[in-house]
């Protein structure tokens, strides 16, 4: 069978956005970012908050490329960002004080991949 990849074109452009900024800066997360949102939307991550809450200490930045789900609390400020994430889990997250950003939001701030850690 013929893989087809992601159909969403906004999925696309970012996949192609963090291949070019791993290709030019020499930043291997965003390859792994990349390769990670190329998988099927069934087999793409969905972390839950309670896994995020027990996997991480307070201020630290983390990406999940998949969806972060609402499911259990947050105990602890967060700067989090994703391809999706329920309603749930960003009220969750700002109640937290914590912070979203989207992946392209994420590649503007921060080029260098810095102090950053993949999640799921």
């Amino acid at each position: 069978m013929k893989r087809t990849g992601p159909t969403n074109q906004h999925l696309e452009g970012l996949i192609v956005r963090l291949k070019r900024a791993a290709a030019e800066k020499k930043v291997p997360l965003w390859k792994r970012l990349a390769l990670d949102l190329e998988r099927p939307t069934r087999t793409r991550r969905e972390v839950n908050l309670s896994n995020i809450t027990r996997h991480t200490s307070e201020g630290e930045a983390i990406v999940i490329p998949g969806k972060v789900l609402g499911s259990g609390q947050l105990g602890h400020k967060l700067t989090i960002a994703s391809w999706r994430i329920s309603h749930q889990a960003l009220e969750k997250l700002r109640a937290a004080k914590g912070e979203y950003l989207t992946i392209e939001q994420l590649l503007d701030k921060n080029p260098s991949g810095k102090n950053l850690r993949i999640i799921g």
